[in-house]
Order: C-alpha cells, then structure tokens, then sequence
C-alpha cells in the first residue's frame, strides 16, 4: 500500500513524456547481425580467445550473462524514447540497460559512466548511479542515508524503483520503455511507472546492454525522437 502511495504522489508530480506525430521509431538491432554495436568485455584484453559475451541467435540478440561487460552503441543518443522487449533465458539473474553512457571502464575496470536501469529479476526499474547522478522523490527511503550517496565506490549507488511487482513471471516477455529528455529520465516496466528522475548529472549519451551473469533474450530494441513534453 505504500509503494501504491508513492506511485500516485509521483505521477501526480510529474509530467510524462510524449513524441510528434511524425517521429519515428527506429530498431536499434537488424535481427541478424550487430551492426551499430560494439562489444566492451574486458577478459577480451587478456585472451583474445575469450568466447563472445553477446550473439544473434534465431533473430534475437542475447546476452550469454558471461564472459561479464556491455554491448554499446556506436552513436550517441539524446532526447529519446527506448523500447525493450526481453525476457530472461532459464535461471533469472541480472542485466541492465545503460543510458547516457559515456566513459567505459569508469567503475571496477568494468562498468561505462552512465545510469543504469535496472533489469535484475524482481527490481526490473531501478536505477543504479554509475559516475552519473540523479534525483528522485523520497530519496533517502529509497536511496539510504544522504551520508551513504556517491556514485562510485561502496556508496549508496542504487534507487530503488517505485513497485517491484510490475514484472512477468519468468519465461515471458517483459517491455521495458525508457523515456531520456533533458535531465529526465522515466522507466516502465509493462506499462506501469517503475522509476523516474530529474536533475540526471548527463542529459546523451551511448546505449548499453551489459553481460552481468545472467542469458537474456532481446527482441526488440528500437528508438524514437522525443521532441517536446506534454502532460498527461
């Protein structure tokens, strides 16, 4: 019932986010190869015989979970909606999608300065500060003592989403759109409002996937401009 409070006061609050008419939604990933993509794994530097931590398998990208790092865009992207259809591949685990990433191996020698968005089993919306920032309601119930924050290191790096009740059992497709403009940033999780922020310390940036121990299956993953904002 709390959460539920929460996550009426929030969308109360704050605006949603809406596209022009003739903007249009453009696949990140061409179903057969991963054109636009590089892979960052940093095993890879030690043996150039390291298996590959990201494939395209029967039309879908996927991260095999290991050897551990991202798969990054080429381009840099500002302004956007993301729209992300995955679902986790046998045992559940942990993933993500990385927005405004920007310098890789900023955190561990492993993690690209960027805001995570969290796509772990059972917290699917979460965001995880990594080099970047960012400012939610009620932040220090969801975030920790002010004293505990930074966004390196052992500090209080993660915010926690507003329900974690909004993913589909395992096996099924989960949708995950993600709604960057200006310092803002918005998540939903199949339709319902997991996070958002304002105030993010980066406003573009590359697009991440990451190999975080888990297989995940990707079938969409497709970008469209956002060009103004309209209250919902």
């Amino acid at each position: 019932m709390k959460k539920i409070k929460q996550m009426i006061c929030f969308i109360a609050i704050f605006t949603s986010f809406s596209t022009t008419a003739n903007a249009q939604l453009k696949s990140l990933f061409d179903g057969k190869t991963l054109t636009g993509w590089h892979a960052d794994v940093p095993a890879k530097d030690k043996d150039s015989k390291t298996p590959d931590a990201f494939i395209v398998r029967e039309g879908m990208l996927v991260s095999l979970g290991e050897p551990r790092g991202h798969l990054i865009t080429d381009a840099v992207y500002q302004d956007y909606r993301l729209e992300v259809e995955y679902r986790f591949v046998g045992a559940p685990g942990n993933c993500g999608v990385l927005v405004h990433s920007s310098t890789p191996r900023a955190l561990y020698d492993m993690f690209p300065k960027s805001l995570e968005v969290q796509m772990q089993h059972k917290d699917a919306g979460d965001f995880w500060c990594i080099e970047e920032d960012i400012t939610v309601p009620d932040m220090e119930v969801r975030r920790g003592p002010k004293e505990n924050w930074g966004v390196n290191g052992n500090k209080a790096r993660r915010i926690k989403n507003l329900t974690d009740d909004s993913e589909k059992p395992l096996g099924e497709w989960n949708t995950m759109v993600i709604e960057c403009y200006k310092n803002s940033v918005k998540v939903w999780v199949n339709g319902v409002v997991v996070n958002e922020g304002t105030n993010c310390t980066a406003d573009k940036g590359q697009i991440a996937i990451q190999a975080e121990g888990a297989e995940v299956e990707f079938k969409k993953l497709a970008i469209k401009s956002i060009k103004k904002l309209s209250k919902s």
